[in-house]
């Protein structure tokens, strides 16, 4: 991998951490003024609250970046270029068949040493956007029903709607930003079709694969 290639990792790898993490606190600090703050108050100073802000952005979105669920989702899982290269290895040997954690790890060797540059700028993008877009769209998700309980709890005490105006507009901005994600979801689509654009790769390119997997085989025999 050359040094533009792992600026650009460093770079989308850096968006997937920050840019969750922004919208969660942003959502946060809506919620907190909307609701928290009308029955709670924190006399901090505005440099604090700064601070704190900027805190919530680092640590959630290292968080959501380390539980790693979006690559639990079936946008995700299926159809792998590590998957095929699993099931094309059978073709060149019936006794050295990789196991998954051996065919992701040829397919990341693959990808860094022989497939374009402009290939890693799409895998680099559309797995980017493919992240952030799921985080949005569960992070919405939990505010909106948050905020529908809140609602719920105040009406339910006597609280005029009137008296609930900045939540109801909280409410209703989480609500309308999670159906728009869930509509107009590309994010999807464009993680199956970058995983087809490797694979045809893969296919255009079966000499190449061969003797990487013969190398491989015979490097594994090696530290035996």
């Amino acid at each position: 991998m050359n040094n533009t290639q792992t600026s650009s990792f460093g770079l989308y790898e850096a968006t997937r951490i920050l840019v969750p993490g922004f919208y969660f606190a942003s959502l946060s600090a809506m919620f907190f003024y909307s609701f928290v703050s009308r029955s709670i108050s924190f006399p901090l100073e505005h440099g604090y609250w700064t601070v704190l802000f900027l805190f919530l952005v680092l640590v959630s979105g290292l968080t959501m970046y380390a539980k790693e669920t979006t690559k639990r989702r079936r946008a995700f899982v299926e159809n792998q270029p590590s998957a095929f290269l699993q099931d094309i290895v059978r073709h060149y040997s019936a006794t050295n068949i990789l196991n998954e954690a051996e065919a992701r790890q040829l397919y990341f060797y693959i990808l860094n040493n022989f497939i374009p540059p402009p290939f890693h700028e799409k895998v680099f993008f559309f797995g980017t956007v493919y992240h952030i877009m799921n985080q949005m769209r569960r992070t919405s998700f939990w505010f909106a029903i948050l905020s529908i309980i809140c609602l719920a709890v105040q009406i339910a005490l006597g609280i005029a709607l009137v008296d609930q105006q900045g939540l109801i507009f909280f409410c209703l901005l989480v609500c309308l930003i999670y159906l728009l994600n869930v509509k107009y979801n590309k994010a999807d689509r464009k993680m199956q079709e970058n995983y087809q654009d490797q694979i045809f790769w893969l296919q255009m390119n079966g000499d190449i694969v061969k003797d990487l997997f013969q190398k491989y085989s015979l490097s594994k025999k090696g530290t035996l």
